[in-house]
Formats: structure tokens, C-alpha cells, sequence
């Protein structure tokens, strides 16, 4: 490689591997229900649970005499009618409530009472109750009450199960986005094989609206590739020869061939996956208090219960009394509660996956809502990391023959500025050129046209002994105090013209910075780069602190500095070098570019380029602490009430609450949970 020497430095855009495998942690606000598989198989579970019993607790009703009372009615006797309710209703304690007696003993086994220990409680007083009274020692009919219970309570499980399967069907879209089957190219011919057969080194065929099954570079073809399920950007982008290419995105318009470099677990969406995983199973503050107040809450209930036991039989009424303590316990069931948080945090990490954000630390994402300064990586986050031509100073005002007589020149040079030069030449007609010659620390020099061109930096003008004329001078001091690479063009030791090359900001990064700020959200960007290139990309976005010529192990250092002001700090960057600043910050983000999904010190990777998303996480974070605060409050004071009125406390008035009734409530407070879990949907945190 030859090197032209120039003004500007970066090599900041080097990336991490993505982090192996992790271990997932498990719900602990749903200990009962662990060990069952995943939610869709809980959903299955409590869904045949729920219709079988439902079906059996109709005899029960109907042959209960409260309820012919109730209704005026009466069904037909037979011998053995007695022995409906009992019979039935023992099958559906067994049958339908196991489920919470095994998550009850679970959690009296781990020491870990809650929402299961609870509703596991109340089933079996009931069924005691009820028991007590077929074989003649209470005078009291519960059996249609504790089938009822039963059946609410295995409805209530099954839709929370079902929402929070849905929530997690992030999951299975993205394992279903990679084929079965791929291409293999052998011996120039093209031979179905199936993905795990896939090896590094193999080159694949993928046709136009095929999935791409694995990793890799494109070796021939260009096509447009749909990346939008991998990086969250609805438009598709054209990728050609050398471009990576994705498992699990769609190429359209022709065919490509790739040169496999990851398979399975290795490949960028296997790392998304582990990713959304590991955020939906991980733990957060209010989830910890969630688990506090419902372990909290069983104590008062059983405490409630108790007390209500005891006053209502002091009263004489013993029936009451069981009554009255059935209902607190039911009634106290933290089962919005259980439901209050992972719902919240199911939602918004699917939401969050599919707009190109990824989470990894539930934490970090609870914190950047509190984040008031975003200080922003420059090379390859805010700008993309590769230089464009921005200036060209013919000095005989050609600058189209000039652009293509560099162009040319550059041709055969892999120097990331030849390369925006020949990118810069576009369709022009380039002249032939002979006798190409890299000039080590210098340049590069070619014969084209019969004359003998050389193109470089200020070392090849003093190497050449050739003057600047004045008329280019104040053009090219403009471009230098700017931080453009400056390369001139000489032809037989005249310098007849001049090249700007400048690292391509984003077109995204000035709607970035502005959004940050209509947030109130100081913006900073630090950079290895010189002051004046620094300064000049700072001013262009607006920025309102630059910190330039910063070694990659003074960036830790200057996040401490921010944090010494009392500024609470995201760090947004993509560089291997940027891993201490990452994990200093209160809120690492990392820009995954969608290959390299996870750099291991950031808790979220932006799976796009897009620094845009950044305010996009920020409203996230917001928007989901304030579900999971809604459905704490909404839950915690729902038992405030519930539980006296459940006890009885308006009794003296006519005033009472029966189990079933009880179980209704429950029910329904679980319900307002859910659906206010639902309405961060509405919420689209995409760019526009």
C-alpha cells in the first residue's frame, strides 16, 4: 500500500468481536413458573387448563342451590346429583390448580413467598372449606366458588403467558429470517445444502428475493440488500464486490455471491438474538422492587387473613370467617404485580430490536433516561469513517480534467484517498495511464497523456522542491485550517491543481445533535483527530463541546471529566478504542453497524450507523420507566384497597365481597396492567 501523507488522522473506527454466548437470567417475579419451557408453552399449558376447567366448573355452578337460589331456578335430580360438585370440583383443585401448587412450593422451598404461594393458599382453604363441608363439619357451599377461582386464575396466567410470548416472538422472527437451505458453489456449479453444512470459506450462491444464509463478503454481483430487520432502516442498500453481507437479510434485484466467514451462533444475528434474550430475561431496579413488594405483600396478606380469621370467628360467624379469609387472599394476589414489569420489559425490547436497537443491560436503559450530556465518538459514529472529495482548485479552471487525470493516476493505489478520489471521478472518461509508481511516505506518480503527473501531499512539494503558486495557495490554507487532506497535483514539476478530502459526515448526524438538544441534552464529541478537523466537523453539526487530539486512552478520562462537572454521561461510540469510555460512562452505546453486534463494555448496541437512534433510546428509557411506575403504582394501590373491603370492613353496612367476586378483581386489576403494558406500541422510536 502506498501511503500520501496528509493532515487528518483517525484509525477510530476499529471494532470489537461480538461477545460469545451468555448465561440468561431467569424471571424471578415468576419462579412458579420456570421449568415449563417458555412462555408460548406456558400459554399452551394454562390455555387447555383453562377450557377444560371452565367446562367442568358449568355442572358445578349449575348444581350449586346459592346459585338456583340467586337465579330462581332448579336442575333435575338423579342419584348421585349430590356428588357432582364435589367429585368435579376435587378433579379441578387437582387438575387445574397443580400448576400454582408446584410455583407455590417452589417459592416456599426457595424462600421466595409471592404471587404463587399466595393464589396456591387461598385454593386450598377453599378446597379444605369446601371439603369440610361435603362430609358435614362447615355448613358452608364453596365448591363452585373454588372452581370458579380456578378457572379465573388459569385465564388470567394463560393471557399473561400469551402477552409475554407474543412480546418475546422477537425471538423466533429473527431466527425464522435465516433459510434452511443455501447454495453452495462446487466446482463452478451450484448444490443445495442445508445451513449446517455451511462452512467459513465457502462460496455461496443467493438469488434475487432470497435470504442471505450466513455471513460473509460479496465476492461478484451488486444487488440492493434489505437490511431492515437486522438494523431497523427500511430502505435498501446496495451492496457490491468487498461489501459484507448479513444472515438473515434479503437480496433483491440480481444475484450475489458471498464467501461464507460466519455460520449458526457466530453470525451477527445469532449475537442479536443472545442480545434480546439476555435483555428480557435480565433484572431492573423496579423489577427488584416489584419482587420486594410482592414478598412483602404476601406477608401482610397472610397477616390480613389471619386477623380476619380470627375477628369473624370472634364474631360467631365461622362461616364468614372462612369466607372473608378465602377473598383476602385471593384478592391479594400480587398478580399484577408479577406482571407489572416483565410485560413492560418484554414490550419494550421487542420494540427496541425491531428499530435497530439492541439491549443488553436493562440497567443502562433505565439510566438513560437520566442522562443529560451525550458525548459522541467522531470517526465512524457522527462521521462514516471514509474520506470524500469536498474541494478541487484546477489552476487552469478545468477541474473535470483534473478530477480525471487524478482518478486515473489513483486507479491502482489502495490508499483510502485514491479511493475517494476514483469514487469521486463517477462515470468520467478516464485518459490511459503508464508506468504507475508508489512513492513510499510520498505518493503516487503515473505517465498519462505522454506527461508525467504526480499526485501528494506538503512532503511530496518539499521532496519535488515545487512552490505552491499564490493563486492556489489561499484556496488550499482555507481547506488545511478546515482539517481537509490537502493533496496536490503536479504535472513535469508544475503544480497544476489542488484536491480537499475530508472524513464524510453523516447525513443523519445534524438531525442527531438537534434532536439531543430540543431534549435539553448537551452534545460533546471527542476525536484523535487534529483541532482544526475537529473544530470544523464541531461547528457543521453544532456541537456545543469538542475535545480533539485525544489519544484512545485518555477517552476514559475525559468521560470522568464530564462526570466531575456532575453530568450524568452516554458515550456513543464504535472502536475497540472506545471500550473504557464505553464502560465508564452511566450509558454505553455502541454502533454496531449490524455485523458486529455486540461491543462487550456498551449495555446498548445500535445494530445501524444511525446516531439518530441515540434520542430514539432516550425516549425509549423514558417512556417504559414511566409504564413500569403506572403499573407499579396501579397495582400496589389496587391492594391497598382491595384487601380491607375483602376483610369485611364494610361489612356492617351489607357491604361484602365474595371469592369468585374476588378472583374477578384480581383478574381485572391484572388486565389494566396488561393493556397499559400495551400502549408503548404506540410508540415509534425510528427515525424518520
Amino acid at each position: 500500500m502506498d501511503h500520501h501523507d496528509h493532515q487528518s488522522t483517525s484509525g477510530e473506527s476499529a471494532r470489537e468481536h461480538p461477545v460469545p454466548g451468555h448465561d440468561h437470567a431467569g424471571h424471578e417475579s415468576h419462579i412458579g413458573h420456570e421449568g415449563h419451557g417458555g412462555h408460548a408453552g406456558h400459554a399452551d399449558v394454562f390455555r387447555q387448563k383453562f377450557w377444560l376447567t371452565a367446562l367442568l366448573s358449568i355442572p358445578i355452578v349449575l348444581y350449586s342451590e346459592m346459585v338456583q337460589d340467586w337465579l330462581h331456578f332448579s336442575m333435575p335430580e338423579f342419584p348421585g346429583s349430590d356428588w357432582i360438585a364435589p367429585v368435579l370440583g376435587t378433579f379441578v383443585f387437582f387438575y387445574g390448580g397443580t400448576v400454582f401448587l408446584k410455583g407455590g412450593w417452589d417459592e416456599l422451598r426457595q424462600r421466595q413467598p409471592g404471587m404463587m404461594l399466595l393464589i396456591s393458599l387461598a385454593i386450598v382453604v377453599a378446597f379444605a372449606a369446601s371439603l369440610a363441608t361435603t362430609i358435614g363439619w362447615l355448613d358452608m357451599e364453596f365448591w363452585w366458588e373454588l372452581a370458579l377461582l380456578i378457572s379465573i386464575m388459569l385465564l388470567g396466567h394463560w393471557q399473561e403467558m400469551r402477552a409475554l410470548g407474543e412480546a418475546q416472538g422477537a425471538l423466533q422472527a429473527l431466527a425464522d429470517l435465516v433459510p434452511d437451505e443455501a447454495e453452495r458453489i462446487v466446482n463452478g456449479e451450484p448444490q443445495t445444502v442445508a445451513i449446517s453444512d455451511l462452512r467459513s470459506g465457502d462460496l455461496v450462491l443467493v438469488r434475487p428475493g432470497a435470504s442471505v444464509p450466513a455471513d460473509g463478503t460479496i465476492e461478484t454481483g451488486r444487488a440492493d440488500i434489505d437490511e431492515s430487520m437486522i438494523t431497523g432502516e427500511s430502505r435498501p442498500v446496495e451492496r457490491g464486490e468487498g461489501d459484507r453481507v448479513v444472515a438473515g437479510t434479503v437480496v433483491a434485484g440480481s444475484s450475489i455471491r458471498f464467501r461464507v466467514e460466519a455460520t449458526g451462533e457466530e453470525t451477527a444475528i445469532a449475537g442479536i438474538q443472545r442480545l434480546v434474550a439476555q435483555a428480557q430475561d435480565s433484572r431492573s431496579r423496579a423489577q427488584a422492587l416489584a419482587d420486594r413488594f410482592a414478598a412483602a405483600l404476601f406477608y401482610i396478606a397472610v397477616g390480613a387473613g389471619l386477623i380476619t380469621f380470627i375477628v369473624w370467628w370472634a364474631i360467631g360467624d365461622i362461616d364468614q370467617s372462612i369466607s372473608r379469609t378465602v377473598t383476602v387472599l385471593i384478592i391479594s394476589c400480587p398478580h399484577a404485580l408479577g406482571l407489572a414489569i416483565p410485560l413492560v420489559i418484554a414490550i419494550s425490547t421487542e420494540m427496541a430490536a425491531r428499530s435497530g436497537v439492541l439491549v443488553k443491560d436493562r440497567l443502562a436503559l433505565e439510566r438513560m433516561r437520566t442522562v443529560n450530556t451525550v458525548l459522541f465518538d467522531k470517526t465512524g459514529t457522527l462521521t462514516r469513517g471514509e474520506h470524500v472529495l469536498t474541494g478541487v482548485h484546477a489552476e487552469d479552471g478545468d477541474d473535470d480534467t483534473l478530477i480525471a487525470r487524478a482518478a486515473a493516476v489513483e486507479m491502482d493505489s489502495e490508499h483510502p484517498l485514491a479511493r475517494a478520489i476514483v469514487r469521486a471521478a463517477g462515470e468520467r472518461t478516464l485518459p490511459a495511464v503508464s508506468g504507475f509508481r508508489a512513492l513510499p511516505g510520498h505518493g503516487v506518480r503515473a505517465t498519462v497523456d505522454g506527461a508525467e503527473i504526480s499526485i501528494g501531499g506538503p512532503s511530496l512539494m518539499e521532496e519535488r522542491n515545487v512552490t505552491v503558486p499564490a493563486t492556489l495557495r489561499e484556496q488550499t490554507d482555507s481547506w488545511s485550517e478546515r482539517g481537509a487532506a490537502v493533496l496536490y497535483v503536479i504535472q513535469d514539476n508544475e503544480v497544476v491543481g489542488a484536491l480537499a478530502l475530508e472524513d464524510d459526515i453523516r447525513a443523519e448526524s445534524r438531525s442527531a445533535v438537534k434532536a439531543l438538544q430540543a431534549e435539553d441534552i448537551r452534545v460533546v464529541m471527542i476525536t484523535g483527530d487534529a483541532k482544526p478537523v475537529a473544530e470544523s466537523v464541531g461547528r457543521q453539526l453544532g456541537i456545543d463541546e469538542v475535545f480533539a487530539e485525544v489519544l484512545p486512552e485518555q477517552k476514559q478520562d475525559v468521560v470522568k471529566e464530564l462526570q466531575g462537572r456532575g453530568s450524568r454521561v452516554a458515550m456513543v461510540g464504535d472502536g475497540v478504542n472506545d471500550a473504557p469510555a464505553l464502560a465508564q460512562a452511566d450509558v454505553g452505546i455502541a454502533i454496531g453497524a449490524g455485523t458486529d453486534v455486540a461491543i462487550q463494555s456498551a449495555g446498548v448496541v445500535l445494530a445501524s450507523s444511525d446516531p439518530r437512534l441515540v434520542a430514539g433510546v432516550r425516549e425509549l428509557s423514558a417512556a417504559s420507566y414511566r409504564k413500569m411506575i403506572q403499573n407499579l403504582a396501579w397495582a400496589g394501590g389496587y391492594n391497598v384497597v382491595a384487601i380491607p373491603l375483602a376483610a369485611g370492613v364494610l361489612a356492617p353496612i351489607g357491604f361484602t365481597l365474595s371469592p369468585a367476586v374476588g378472583a374477578v378483581l384480581m383478574s381485572l386489576s391484572t388486565i389494566v396492567v396488561a393493556l397499559n403494558a400495551q400502549l408503548l406500541r404506540r410508540l415509534d422510536i425510528r427515525p424518520e
